[in-house]
């Protein structure tokens, strides 16, 4: 598998994750069938698409990649959607956070190349 499949792989789970959250909280409880299915299908697919990138990176790497960034993108869409209120201290720990990655992924020699 190259390079850019495993990382498509890895940005298609983060999607995927961050659309089955929006959808958790959408589902209230999964009282509602199609947010709750919809979260769930999710959910199964983050998890398959995770697998291909554990195959050859490390599983700390890519973990911390994938809740990083879905941690930023959730909180995103959380603001966009739903108007929740973003602080400073909260902006500075996502950048804190996005920073994290990106330093492993371009300075860290667990990371493919």
């Amino acid at each position: 598998m190259s390079l850019v499949t495993i990382y498509l792989c890895l940005a298609a789970a983060i999607l995927a994750e961050v659309i089955g959250t929006t959808a958790l909280a959408a589902s209230e409880s999964f009282s509602k069938p199609l947010p709750s299915i919809i979260s769930v299908v999710c959910f199964v697919a983050a998890f398959w698409l995770l697998s291909f990138p554990l195959r050859t990176m490390p599983t700390g790497i890519v973990y911390a990649v994938w809740s990083g960034l879905g941690i930023v993108l959730i909180t995103a869409v959380a603001w966009v959607w739903a108007k929740q209120a973003l602080d400073v201290p909260a902006l500075i720990g996502m950048a804190l956070i996005t920073a994290g990655v990106i330093v492993m992924n371009v300075f860290s020699k667990s990371v493919l190349h």
